[in-house]
């Protein structure tokens, strides 16, 4: 049902005006969801129950979030504090307006596409911010899109105060990492990577190793399953520190 909403809604009015008003389509939607079973951690909203996706992913019909921004957002808890600097690469929608309405932060959200609410167009292989000017760094699922990933950690490392923070996920394999740069087709790349437009699968342990190589401290973090927030089991963060 909420798919194909979804699909006849997009064929009527422009992504850009969806954008900008889906929380008043969610609000009124998410009517049929109303209940105790579950809460978002997100939006605060009580459910009779989320929304099951493709994948066995969850969806808040009221904000739109996915398990992994619920558990982001959880984290991000403890480290915005007032005065910080903080960038976020291609932010999910529910969680950059939240974001954007704390005035007490210096909030730079940046994508290069047009499915994110972002304030700047930033080159994560060549950041345009001054050496170690950010205390506070969310990078979600966006490394397995670059090619130059090595050259991106490096740039995450240099913009990163000493004494910073960074909060990294990519999706995982076991073993070693998987990359092929021959393969270019997005039909293959899907094959191959799990998405048509993904270079590479890391390994949490592969990712860990280039995250060292940049000079970060990692620290790996999985969580537990939590249903009344539905949150994934087994979920990992990667944790970065810069000294």
């Amino acid at each position: 049902m909420y798919s194909t909403g979804k699909k006849l809604l997009s064929k009527i009015v422009s992504r850009n005006w969806l954008i900008k008003n889906e929380e008043v389509f969610r609000g009124i939607y998410s009517v049929i969801y109303k209940g105790n079973k579950h809460q978002c951690t997100v939006c605060n909203k009580k459910l009779s129950t989320f929304i099951s996706l493709p994948g066995n992913d969850l969806l808040c019909p009221n904000c739109g979030s996915l398990s992994r921004d619920r558990r982001l957002w959880q984290l991000e808890q403890q480290y915005l504090k007032p005065g910080i600097s903080m960038l976020d690469f291609s932010p999910s929608r529910c969680l950059a307006r939240r974001l954007l309405k704390r005035n007490d932060i210096n909030y730079l959200s940046t994508d290069l596409s047009d499915n994110f609410i972002a304030r700047h167009r930033f080159d994560i292989t060549n950041i345009n911010l001054a050496d170690s000017s950010v205390d506070f760094i969310t990078c979600y699922h966006i490394l397995e899109h670059i090619e130059q990933d090595s050259k991106a950690m490096a740039e995450l490392y240099r913009v990163l105060k000493p004494g910073g923070t960074a909060l990294i996920q990519t999706p995982y394999k076991k073993g070693d990492i998987y990359e092929d740069f021959t393969i270019t087709e997005p039909a293959e790349r899907e094959i191959h990577f799990g998405q048509d437009d993904h270079v590479r699968i890391y390994s949490v342990e592969g990712l860990k190793q280039r995250l060292e190589n940049a000079g970060f401290t990692v620290a790996v973090n999985t969580f537990k399953e939590d249903l009344y927030a539905g949150l994934s089991a087994d979920e990992t963060v990667l944790i970065l520190s810069k000294q």
